[in-house]
């Protein structure tokens, strides 16, 4: 067996006995004697950590993100989607369809009553905010609640637990991990309700009930292209348009309808409230109709409006959206559903070309471009343009025009032109005719060639 040295050539773990290395040029900063620079006090330091701090970076990063999507243009997003806009649309449509509640199945539940919607939604709404979730979570929620019921006999006691259940599927296929409730949320925000374990059978029967057909083209998602695709919404409209759509979850008469037709109603409305224009492409037999029940549910029953709904759309980040919307009912307003006037399409009449601008600067003819005045009107040289009528093939309109004239030669020279213009046969001549004639006044171009020489 060979022996083991116990003197090893790797340096020591520990600093104290390792040997100290010299300074390089990197740390004297460049100095050639290895002597660096004085190095800066400790608030410098501490001040220079802070500033390159995870989370300060983390936040240059994200507002940096912020700034580069705000940076990107409507029309290029429009771009980007373009292309597959009519595709999406009918997927949404087909979608529809499929994950549409029937009203009519839920009346048959033996302990639920419709009384007691009001209730689970304001629940729902405020785990919404406290968890701070999307928008479309909370409409998913309540579709998936509204197929199980459609479905299963629930009684009163597992009501809550549906919802919940039917929340936390929505947060995990909507949201970010880290905004998703956990169960021990679910069993604080219940009260010790249901235990830890009834959220999680809960949420299995629910898949199974609904097939594991979790997604659906929500309200929000069809306001979000009513908002976007046609005419650009302000904020101000959207906030009063989410408000008045989110009061169809508390109420029976909405459950029929589409999402689609829900979020387009409710942008109607919203546009009505704040005192803007109706479009008429918005206006159809549907979309009137759930308008109507909207108007007549704001203008008879104002006063039933769910308090945590008025709160969650009155701060002013909402645009005040609820309190806009409250008061103008109050004041007696309705919608206007009388039909917009269409007008019959006129053909515009052509100008005629007399009065087209002409310049005053410069000599206008047949074969320059209209122009306006301007002090470089002389000096700019004029592009010529087809003129309106066919010009004659030899003829020219000046003499002075012509290239191989000089300019000492009077008009004499020329009435070979004069002639050939003179012979009217020329202009209804045949074509085979048009080459002789012009054959015959060949000569006298060759004649005045050769006097020239």
């Amino acid at each position: 067996m060979k022996a083991t040295s116990t003197i090893s050539n790797r340096p020591s773990r520990n600093p104290h006995y390792s040997k100290a290395k010299r300074p390089s040029m990197a740390s004297s900063h460049g100095s050639p004697n290895g002597i660096g620079k004085n190095r800066p006090s400790s608030s410098t330091q501490t001040t220079q950590r802070r500033a390159l701090s995870p989370t300060s970076s983390v936040d240059v990063l994200k507002r940096q993100r912020t700034i580069q999507l705000n940076a990107l243009s409507r029309d290029i997003k429009k771009l980007l989607e373009e292309e597959y806009r009519e595709e999406v649309m009918e997927y949404m449509l087909d979608m529809e369809k499929r994950t549409m509640s029937s009203a009519a199945a839920m009346d048959m539940q033996p302990e639920l009553q419709w009384e007691m919607r009001p209730c689970l939604v304001d629940f729902l709404i405020e785990v919404h905010v406290q968890f701070r979730l999307r928008p479309e979570t909370l409409y998913l929620a309540m579709n998936i609640v509204d197929r199980y019921v459609s479905r299963r006999v629930v009684y009163k006691k597992h009501y809550q637990l549906v919802g919940c259940s039917a929340l936390w599927i929505a947060a995990k296929f909507e949201d970010a991990k880290d905004r998703v409730p956990t169960v021990q949320d679910l069993h604080q925000m219940c009260r010790g309700t249901y235990d830890e374990s009834a959220f999680i059978q809960m949420e299995g029967h629910v898949l199974a009930t609904i097939q594991w057909t979790v997604g659906h083209p929500t309200a929000e998602a069809w306001l979000r292209i009513a908002c976007t695709s046609v005419c650009f919404e302000d904020t101000e409209t959207q906030h009063v348009a989410r408000f008045i759509m989110e009061t169809t979850l508390f109420y029976r008469e909405f459950v029929d309808f589409p999402p689609s037709v829900l979020a387009n109603a409710s942008l109607l409305l919203g546009r009505h409230v704040l005192g803007k224009a109706r479009r008429a492409h918005e206006m159809t037999p549907e979309i009137l109709e759930a308008v109507r029940v909207l108007d007549e549910l704001y203008s008879t029953r104002i006063q039933e409006i769910s308090p945590v709904l008025v709160d969650k759309y009155n701060p002013s980040y909402f645009s005040n959206a609820s309190a806009k919307t409250v008061r103008f009912y109050l004041n007696g307003g309705r919608f206007d559903f009388t039909p917009i006037p269409v007008l019959a399409p006129v053909t515009p009449l052509r100008q005629p070309l007399s009065n087209r601008p002409m310049s005053v600067c410069s000599n206008t003819s047949d074969i320059s471009t209209p122009s306006s005045c301007s002090e470089t009107d002389d000096e700019m040289p004029i592009t010529p343009h087809t003129p309106m009528f066919p010009l004659h093939p030899v003829n020219a309109p000046n003499a002075q025009d012509k290239e191989n004239i000089p300019s000492g030669m009077t008009a004499q020279h020329v009435n070979v032109f004069k002639s050939y213009d003179q012979d009217t046969s020329m202009h209804f001549a045949a074509p085979g005719q048009f080459s002789i004639l012009y054959g015959q006044q060949r000569s006298a171009l060759s004649d005045l060639n050769a006097s020239r020489g």
